[in-house]
């Protein structure tokens, strides 16, 4: 399969990565130094689950210089999906699968009024990476899944084939038959934990054990849940109590990837996480109360971030 991943994060890079070590034809659109440490080292992922080294890596700048693809893996940040959209058209033929990997409800749909929803699955994953230095991915922790799937779960051997790359290298595969439902519990953990994150500074084993912050984080996820359900998704009865054990069961240092740039001054997801919450309960007549004041606790830091404020910290 011909495969482009779009967005060479920690997501990006370790997913296509891991297709690229399955044997697949697979482009990195990268930029910057980025790029140049890729096509001069090779992409290299430090994985606990196994390090490893695609080289020589297939990088450009460009997708215009790797025209359509089979499948093109949409892994960059939640707010800039619409821009993204646009500049992968050189990548969708006919018969091309996009399959958006950003945290967030929203990406999908958002491809989809560019790209046609008739190219555009659903997909969402798991894991806790970043880019550790130019060309160089760092897997920390969280056991790697990827999920995706046709909204109406509809069987496609191209999906079929996408997933046996992955169970090659040993990636675990879901194509769940309700996609939305899946991308909304996995939703109701990042939103939350994110966001409780990035206000109090704590890892995930300091938000458990702090009293006062366990319950903010209880508190959150019972207000996505919430949420989700008054938007008309199929939530499992138990998701609040299955959500806070994933979060107990992940190691204790770990920390999410918009708390991450939030306290490092980066623009952030905090629109397409905290935000959407908030606006989706007004929407629906939901109370957010937790995650209005962890948006407008950030909502500084995001605007500063954007040279939109200037004030020091």
């Amino acid at each position: 399969m011909r495969i482009a991943i779009f967005g060479m994060g920690g997501v990006g890079g370790f997913f296509g990565g891991k297709l690229a070590q399955a044997g697949e034809e697979v482009y990195f659109i990268a930029r910057g130094v980025h790029l140049e440490a890729i096509r001069r080292s090779g992409l290299v992922v430090h994985s606990v689950t196994g390090d490893f080294t695609i080289q020589p890596a297939r990088a450009e700048s460009d997708p215009a210089a790797i025209g359509p693809v089979d499948v093109v893996l949409v892994a960059v940040k939640a707010w800039q999906v619409q821009e993204a959209a646009r500049a992968i058209r050189p990548l969708v033929g006919a018969q091309t699968i996009v399959i958006p990997l950003e945290n967030g409800v929203e990406a999908a749909p958002q491809l989809a009024e560019v790209l046609g929803k008739e190219h555009v699955a659903g997909g969402f994953c798991r894991i806790s990476s970043l880019i550790a230095a130019p060309g160089v991915i760092r897997h920390e922790g969280v056991e790697p899944i990827i999920s995706f799937n046709w909204p109406d779960g509809h069987a496609d051997p191209r999906l079929d084939a996408l997933r046996a790359a992955y169970e090659r290298v040993g990636v675990k595969v879901e194509m769940p038959a309700d996609v939305l439902a899946a991308l909304w519990i996995k939703f109701i953990f990042i939103s939350s934990f994110s966001g409780v994150g990035a206000v109090t500074h704590a890892p995930s084993g300091v938000q458990l054990a702090v009293p006062e912050t366990r319950q903010m984080l209880i508190d959150a996820i019972a207000e996505v849940s919430a949420v989700g359900r008054a938007c008309g998704v199929n939530l499992p009865a138990d998701i609040e109590q299955r959500t806070l054990a994933y979060v107990e069961s992940i190691p204790p240092h770990t920390t999410a990837s918009m708390q991450r740039d939030i306290l490092e001054g980066r623009p952030s997801e905090l629109e397409y996480q905290t935000g959407s919450i908030v606006r989706l309960g007004k929407l629906h007549g939901v109370p957010t109360p937790t995650h209005s004041f962890i948006y407008a606790s950030l909502l500084p830091l995001e605007q500063r971030a954007r040279g939109k404020l200037d004030f020091s910290v």
